[in-house]
């Protein structure tokens, strides 16, 4: 089996944490892949790293933890990453032919529009300071929180930070609110208890907010078939073992499990075969479609592309057996 190495890294803006891998074999390929630093990121890498699924499609996996979902598409733009992992917040990007979409991971709901206390309103932030991470799922949640109450970006001081930073500013008063996810969530409620969630990805339930594994437009069909069948596998282990998952993650993450299982509150997992259902009969275009529309009207894609343009959904479909 293989193992993970999870070296204690100091945090920094845009500093990537190495995990060494120790190989089983010596001719087995390797494959760089990013996650970030949450439940939906790591449990299937921790799960096919526990289950030996890797070495069964004859791979090496080289995985870091990235901050977001935009840092890993830049890594895999320049060569430097095969495969990441984004928030539906970061969809635009392999919508605009950065990334190809290989399979798609659960539906997410860990996104908020925080605000310190004594903030109630979206109405109470305007003209405020709020932070949140460019072009994630945090930025997402907040406009469509903004488009809500009738109001654009122009009506607060938006500050651009990293997620790591948004943390910290939030705690030491320096913006008014976030754009912001959970398991972070979490970590600045230690510190201001009584923070206000005046907005969350909940309160939209007619849509649907998937969360996907991406590759680089480079990465040959070969290759991406072998990850997508260890994606597919551990997916299953997955579903069928919910409380293991979330003591899988937390062993990777280096996280108490009851944390992890805050946030794995905030996710809906599915099979394979129902994400193959739903590949086939359009569902998964459909969420797709919605998120595009949504970033039309953000101005982050000029026009909604079909989604048979980056999702490589015939590849998923061909890959999965029962």
């Amino acid at each position: 089996m293989i193992s993970l190495r999870r070296a204690l890294t100091a945090a920094s803006a845009v500093s990537l944490v190495a995990l060494s891998v120790t190989a089983c074999s010596d001719d087995g390929s390797t494959v760089r892949f990013g996650y970030i630093s949450d439940y939906n990121g790591a449990s299937l890498l921790a799960i096919a790293d526990k289950q030996g699924l890797w070495d069964k499609q004859g791979l090496t996996p080289e995985v870091k933890v990235f901050t977001n979902g935009p840092l890993q598409i830049q890594a895999l733009g320049a060569g430097d990453l095969d495969f990441g992992y984004i928030g539906p917040g970061a969809m635009w990007l392999p919508a605009t032919g950065k990334a190809k979409v290989v399979a798609i991971n659960t539906l997410a709901y860990a996104d908020r529009v925080i605000g310190r206390p004594g903030i109630k309103t979206i109405q109470d932030l305007k003209g405020k300071k709020v932070g949140v991470p460019a072009g994630t799922s945090g930025d997402m949640v907040l406009n469509l929180a903004l488009q809500k109450a009738g109001m654009t970006e122009k009506d607060i001081e938006k500050v651009p930070m990293d997620p790591a930073t948004v943390v910290s500013a939030f705690v030491a008063g320096q913006i008014d609110g976030a754009g912001i996810w959970y398991p972070l969530i979490d970590n600045i409620k230690q510190q201001v208890p009584d923070l206000v969630e005046i907005a969350s990805t909940k309160a939209w339930p007619e849509s649907s907010f998937p969360t996907a594994f991406v590759s680089g437009t480079k990465v040959d069909g070969e290759l991406q078939n072998k990850v997508i069948k260890v994606l597919q596998e551990a997916n299953d282990w997955r579903a069928a073992h919910p409380e293991e998952s979330i003591t899988e993650a937390a062993a990777l993450l280096k996280l108490d499990p009851a944390k992890v299982k805050g946030d794995a509150a905030n996710v809906r997992t599915m099979t394979t075969e129902d994400l193959v259902n739903k590949t086939k009969d359009g569902t998964v275009a459909k969420w797709l479609n919605s998120l595009g529309d949504f970033f039309v009207s953000t101005g982050q894609l000029k026009s909604r592309p079909d989604p048979a343009t980056y999702y490589t959904g015939d590849l998923y479909t061909k890959a999965f057996t029962k």
